[in-house]
């Protein structure tokens, strides 16, 4: 079976998932006559807006996939830019800083998935965190204003790491060649992207439905032991049920889900714990009820790269 084929099953059996889930969310929603879902029906209510954003991501992965390899490239480095946007409009900048901001969107942004495009998988994985990020400073630095100098330009620097480096790992996994799996890479970033929202769910209503006990007292309050349990089980069993769409063994799946769940988690409270230190309650406004891309992507920029080196080191013929 070729890799167009098993996407093809792959994109019927979202849809299919997604149109049950939309109908059982909607059927839930208006014949409801319990007691209530919580403040405004606030399950229900988010449940729709996830159900919403997957559709928007399915659509737009599978037209991304119609033109190959360059396709999918093209959506990753237009998704980098929003996020990166977005996380640095809350960041602190100065007027000297247009040099630095010029260089992230217009320099760093577009070289790093041209590396990725091309397949240069070596000079992909040190440009920004070697090259981009020492010579960032020298930039702001040579407009002479300290006022603010490390907290600016480090912002910047995880800016770069976050939206464009981590992010740029999932197109990267359509460059490693896998032997008994050419041309069927992409399904492994479905497979991430999957496993990853999957999880994501799971960690928002396990702990709505089984308590909630804080992992430590001052992390966001969302942030409960059972949504961690909740959010590893859900991405195990939806990796291991999909494991025939990657080069994993059923029992490697599983465990490559839980490692990419546990740093998908771990991602997203990180990137909470800085909206709250930023006093915002989302990135941006772009999904409606869900935020922006950051708030979407937060899991997927942190299990990406992992999940790309384990395949690489574990998966490749190099």
């Amino acid at each position: 079976m070729n890799g167009h084929a098993e996407f093809a099953q792959l994109f019927t059996g979202l849809v299919l998932a997604l149109l049950g889930a939309t109908l059982v969310a909607a059927a839930i929603r208006r014949w409801w006559t319990g007691p209530p879902l919580g403040s405004e029906n606030i399950i229900i209510e988010t449940v729709f807006a996830r159900i919403n954003a997957w559709w928007a991501m399915v659509v737009l992965l599978s037209l991304a996939a119609l033109f190959g390899r360059i396709g999918i490239v093209v959506l990753f480095a237009m998704i980098s830019f929003a996020a990166l946007r977005e996380f640095l409009t809350l960041t602190a900048k100065r007027r000297a800083d247009h040099g630095v901001l010029m260089f992230s969107f217009f320099v760093a942004l577009p070289l790093q998935y041209v590396l990725v495009a091309a397949g240069w998988i070596g000079l992909m994985t040190i440009f920004i965190p070697v090259y981009a990020f020492l010579f960032l400073p020298v930039i702001a630095a040579m407009r002479g204003d300290s006022a603010g100098f490390l907290t600016r330009i480090a912002e910047t620097q995880w800016g770069l790491m976050l939206c464009i480096f981590a992010a740029s790992h999932a197109p990267a996994l359509l460059a490693l060649d896998i032997p008994g799996f050419e041309g069927k890479q992409i399904l492994i970033i479905a497979w991430l992207v999957i496993v990853v929202q999957a999880a994501d769910m799971a960690h928002f209503i396990t702990p709505r439905l089984m308590g909630r006990t804080r992992i430590a007292p001052d992390v966001p309050h969302s942030r409960t032991w059972e949504g961690f349990i909740g959010a590893l089980g859900a991405g195990v069993v939806v990796g291991t049920a999909l494991a025939w769409i990657t080069p994993f063994a059923s029992w490697q799946a599983a465990i490559m889900a839980l490692l990419v769940s546990l740093l998908g988690y771990a991602g997203g409270m990180v990137m909470a714990t800085i909206k709250r230190d930023k006093g915002v309650a989302d990135w941006g406004h772009l999904i409606p009820g869900q935020g922006g891309f950051m708030d979407r992507l937060d899991s997927v920029v942190f299990s990406a790269p992992l999940l790309f080196h384990l395949v690489r080191f574990f998966w490749t013929s190099v």
